[in-house]
């Protein structure tokens, strides 16, 4: 693994790379996350590639405002994040390109921008409003606590977007495995990694982006062959939404994973990324 910058829409992007030569896969990350999110996933699909003898160039960025990137030097909507990853991906010339939560929002933004991979992979796709889902409540209270965070003067605001006990709330409501060894350390990422923001601006910008945008609201965009990987204890999106987002898609198909919701990538990392695999390869060997 390897950690690059490079500048993308008048900012600074950090990104890490699994393999140095291969067809260039994107993963995207989630809300308030960071590369280190879709590590398991990226491993896996490098170790499956390798063992084929097909190895893939695997690039996962820091989002704009996340981790090591730097903010971008607009407002953080929507659709300046499609704009930030059409250019992205466009400069690697990726034809692949696996997004996870809010980075599948990021991903159909970047289609309607215009970039257009081959063959897609949404996890945990966010395919009807937040607002909507079976946590619904939980999203409004998180909107009160965003809104707290905004009104607060900003040696406030920034201990209380970044406290603890939150954040720590926030794993506890979306771990859904009983393997206690693995909701600790589920629990350990996120205190790591959640945290870490450019600034409260910015990230407000993306919680209301999170928050106002549908996967199904740009899906005349998903043309290309799609996998949708959820979890089917999924508080955010539940299982049947994402049958609806796929069926409103020409070439789709739903990859339901039992025993696990929002955190696909913490619960079942190797499983989705023999999906995302097995998906890449079904579109490389139709060429």
């Amino acid at each position: 693994m390897r950690h690059q910058e490079i500048e993308i829409a008048g900012a600074s992007c950090a990104y890490w790379e699994y393999g140095e030569s291969g067809e260039p896969v994107i993963l995207v990350h989630g809300f308030r996350g960071d590369h280190h999110g879709l590590e398991l996933i990226a491993q896996r699909l490098q170790q499956l590639a390798a063992d084929s003898g097909e190895p893939l160039r695997i690039i996962v960025p820091d989002l704009p405002g996340f981790g090591l990137s730097q903010p971008l030097p607009t407002t953080h909507d929507i659709s300046a994040y499609g704009s930030w990853l059409q250019a992205f991906a466009t400069h690697f010339g990726a034809r692949f390109l696996v997004a996870h939560s809010f980075g599948t929002l990021v991903a159909t933004a970047a289609l309607e921008a215009g970039y257009c991979p081959e063959q897609l992979s949404l996890i945990n796709p966010i395919s009807a409003p937040a607002l909507e889902g079976p946590r619904g409540l939980l999203t409004k209270l998180a909107v009160g606590y965003y809104q707290l965070g905004k009104a607060l003067p900003e040696k406030l605001a920034n201990p209380l977007l970044s406290h603890r006990l939150i954040v720590r709330g926030m794993s506890v409501a979306m771990a859904k495995t009983g393997d206690r060894e693995l909701r600790r350390w589920i629990h350990n990422q996120h205190d790591k990694y959640f945290s870490v923001y450019a600034n409260r601006e910015m990230l407000l910008q993306a919680f209301t982006a999170s928050i106002t945008n549908t996967v199904s609201a740009r899906a005349q965009y998903i043309t290309m062959p799609t996998a949708v990987i959820a979890g089917d204890k999924d508080d955010i999106t539940p299982l049947v939404k994402q049958l609806e987002l796929v069926r409103m898609l020409p070439a789709a198909q739903l990859y339901p994973i039992g025993g696990v919701g929002h955190l696909v990538h913490y619960e079942a990392p190797h499983e989705a990324a023999e999906i995302v695999w097995r998906n890449i390869v079904a579109v490389q060997r139709q060429q």
